[in-house]
């Protein structure tokens, strides 16, 4: 694994032209050793929108959270690759008159953590609950829990989305009729290539595969079209090994993890193992939620509601297999999104239901979590996501 120092002594000089030139060749200095950390919110009760702090990178420390932009339950967040702009869904069942959740964009400033509204857009299904951007930044790709569906918006030179240029209806249902009488689209990601989208929809025990057009914003059935978890499992979230080889999705309804082998040129995924997620003594709530591998490679995390912890399993580097490596509280109750940083040596969680950001620290050894007793305040957190921080 790369040192902190090590990275940011690379990542600080690109960040600085960055900047530049979104803003007319005026340099802004990057703060050294220090990320800006955005949250997004569930805005039943205090909370109004997404909020900002920073995170000190030497000594995990958080500053004191403030409103970045308010918004209607903006749960989930993307950042576009330039940095320059954030896109949150509006995780609702209904906007402007139609039965759709929505997508809004922000632009991020280099000196402030206020964001600047750009617009919002249909997400093409009721209740989105999951965004991502293409490498290139054409276009974002959205997965509506409540729809069932899933779509591509395309992205304008300003940031600002485009309407729909394709949405997918998901069709048919699992073996639980409770929470499977119909599709889930739950998280939508894509390869490193930027080639297919893998969409978990957690009504249909599928990973459905697409490939993607970036020129024209445009998802169509991949051959193989899915690769499927065991019935009732649930997929929900889904992340790629930092070597393109293998994958991972983490199974919420089952508690559980799947590894898969990724073959790049085909799209196709096959399954290695399943493993879980909590102790086998453990009797109570089974709910996963997120799942995420270190930027080494070495180690992966999962968030387990109910048991309120992050399962950690080590990697096997030349099978992509999983070796269960203990659990971590999370110090707060229904842990949702969890975010390592880019340079690996810290995790922060999102503790929905007690209201908390937590910092843990890395051992960049064994993977090990411990708390730092760094926390941030933040009403029904659920996302947290990473930008350069500039002053």
């Amino acid at each position: 694994m790369m040192p902190a120092q090590e990275w940011l002594a690379m990542f600080v000089p690109a960040l600085v032209l960055c900047l530049a030139a979104a803003h007319g060749g005026q340099e802004t200095e990057a703060k050294p050793g220090t990320l800006r950390v955005y949250v997004g919110t569930y805005t039943w009760k205090a909370s109004k929108g997404i909020y900002a702090m920073e995170l000190d990178l030497a000594t995990g420390k958080l500053t004191a959270p403030e409103l970045a932009a308010e918004a209607t339950n903006p749960t989930f967040l993307a950042i576009h690759p330039t940095q320059r702009f954030l896109y949150a869904v509006g995780e609702i069942g209904n906007f402007a008159g139609r039965r759709s959740g929505a997508v809004s964009a922000f632009a991020i400033a280099p000196d402030s953590p206020k964001l600047k509204p750009l617009n919002q857009q249909p997400s093409g299904g009721a209740g989105p609950c999951h965004v991502t951007v293409d490498k290139e930044g054409k276009n974002l790709l959205v997965a509506n829990y409540g729809g069932g569906s899933v779509a591509v918006l395309p992205i304008a030179a300003d940031g600002s989305l485009k309407e729909p240029s394709c949405t997918i209806q998901h069709k048919g249902t699992g073996p639980d009729p409770k929470r499977q009488e119909g599709p889930h689209a739950h998280s939508i990601n894509l390869d490193p290539a930027g080639r297919f989208a893998f969409a978990a929809d957690l009504g249909l025990d599928k990973l459905l595969i697409y490939r993607l057009d970036p020129a024209k914003g445009t998802l169509t059935p991949n051959d193989p079209p899915s690769a499927s978890v065991a019935p009732g499992a649930g997929p929900r979230h889904f992340a790629f090994h930092p070597n393109g080889r293998f994958a991972y999705v983490i199974n919420e309804m089952a508690a559980t993890v799947t590894a898969f082998a990724y073959d790049a040129e085909r799209g196709a995924l096959k399954e290695l193992q399943t493993v879980p997620t909590l102790p086998a003594e453990f009797g109570g709530r089974r709910s996963t939620a997120e799942v995420v591998v270190h930027p080494s490679g070495k180690f992966l995390y999962g968030s387990n509601r109910g048991h309120d912890s992050i399962a950690l399993f080590g990697i096997d580097a030349e099978t992509g297999k999983l070796a269960p490596a203990g659990h971590q509280s999370t110090l707060g109750n229904e842990p949702r999104n969890f975010a390592i940083e880019p340079a690996g040596a810290w995790l922060l969680a999102a503790n929905q239901n007690s209201n908390s950001v937590i910092v843990f620290r890395i051992d960049p050894k064994t993977g090990a979590l411990s708390a730092t007793g760094a926390k941030a305040d933040i009403p029904a957190p659920v996302c947290v996501r990473f930008v350069p921080a500039a002053r």
